[in-house]
């Protein structure tokens, strides 16, 4: 009685779960990922401590005379996005997210961090040439992609929360005020999960451009943070603090196009140009 050998196909799916396992295992194994979690929650401390701390601090221009008070935050939630009252005193300056220091530097800097993890992640993937051995034995260029995206969006959400966690401590430790003016907690949370569907939208050009530039992480570093500068300005007013659940279904809905999109023209760059 002969014995037939037979060679179970394996589905796109069970690839993708194999590769998600495997970025997953690599990216909570990475120092690079706990750094950048690190930093994402100690950034908001820090900046609220010391922006507190110089609260009224006066300086001269010697050659006009102007005297300049520094101005320190004066709610928690500034280190997050612009609060109404803030709007209505500030007029058009503040619907446009502000010029001081915590409109510019909130936790929108998220975002940009998240370049460098995913950079890094890609172009170590060329550099080693495991990417070339794994589209050889294991993988096609459409499920790398997939579960690069991934990855980074789950990267990116973890900074997000960690940026959120600091900027409350740092409202605590300077004994900021936690007035929501008219906004609750629903719309905080809506404005939190709408920056994290939003962030699919950044991984995915972060994704696109590391895959073009392969093993030059300089290239795609200095590439992605340009590309992301041109929609960063947009999040403040995409993503803010009155958030309800239309922006989160919007930025639900833009993410997953965005992953759709340029996740079919990362393939094709994989499918047309040298792995190495």
């Amino acid at each position: 009685m002969e014995k037939t050998m037979k060679f179970e196909k394996v589905s796109s799916g069970k690839r993708v779960k194999s590769m998600l396992k495997v970025d997953f295992r690599r990216m909570f194994k990475s120092k690079l990922f706990y750094i950048l979690i690190a930093c994402a929650l100690l950034v908001p401390i820090v900046m609220t401590v010391m922006l507190t701390m110089m609260d009224g601090q006066e300086t001269v221009n010697r050659q006009t005379g102007e005297v300049t008070v520094m101005e320190g935050p004066e709610n928690a939630w500034e280190a997050i996005g612009t609060l109404p009252s803030d709007v209505n005193e500030s007029g058009d300056a503040a619907m446009m997210g502000g010029m001081d220091i915590m409109a510019m530097c909130n936790i929108n800097m998220a975002f940009m961090g998240v370049a460098v993890f995913v950079c890094l992640f890609i172009s170590d993937d060329f550099r080693s040439g495991y990417a070339k051995n794994l589209f050889t034995v294991r993988a096609k260029r459409g499920e790398y992609a997939v579960s690069k995206t991934i990855s980074g969006f789950i990267c990116g959400a973890f900074m997000l929360i960690a940026y959120l966690v600091g900027a409350v401590l740092g409202g605590a430790i300077s004994g900021l005020s936690f007035d929501l003016h008219g906004l609750n907690a629903g719309n905080i949370v809506m404005c939190m999960l709408a920056k994290i569907f939003l962030m699919l939208v950044f991984v995915s050009i972060f994704t696109l451009i590391s895959v073009a530039a392969k093993q030059k992480a300089w290239l795609s570093i200095c590439g992605s943070l340009g590309g992301g500068m041109l929609l960063f300005m947009m999040v403040s007013m995409i993503t803010p603090l009155g958030s309800t659940i239309i922006n989160v279904v919007l930025c639900a809905a833009g993410g997953a196009l965005f992953a759709f999109g340029l996740g079919s023209v990362t393939k094709v760059i994989l499918q047309k140009t040298s792995l190495v």
